[in-house]
């Protein structure tokens, strides 16, 4: 996938990926990556910034397997924007397509 269209996207997938359930970072960047190809160099940066814009509101849980986990747990003020990408995003989508749409009959 383009580096930029997964860039322009990537904080909906996070935030709809959070709405499913609560999950650590690694874990959250597996889920991520059945969608887009990313790695936790991309995934830690983003979910400070996330956390930072109050989003999310994080809680530790011990882990069988190390350190304690830190959880991302997507809030009200998340979800809020979840919706407002989520609408904004389908909106895009739509005009692209019909774009394209009109592009490809000059083909």
């Amino acid at each position: 996938m383009n580096t930029q269209f997964k860039k322009g996207v990537l904080e909906l997938i996070v935030l709809c990926s959070l709405a499913k359930r609560d999950m650590y970072g690694y874990e959250l960047t597996v889920e991520i990556s059945k969608v887009v190809d990313v790695n936790d160099g991309t995934i830690y940066p983003l979910l400070k910034r996330l956390t930072n814009e109050k989003y999310f509101d994080t809680y530790l849980e011990e882990s069988t397997e190390g350190p304690p986990r830190k959880y991302y747990h997507i809030n009200e003020i998340g979800k809020k924007r979840k919706r407002e990408l989520t609408k904004n995003f389908k909106s895009f989508m739509g005009a692209v397509s019909i774009f394209i749409e009109e592009c490809e009959k000059n083909d």
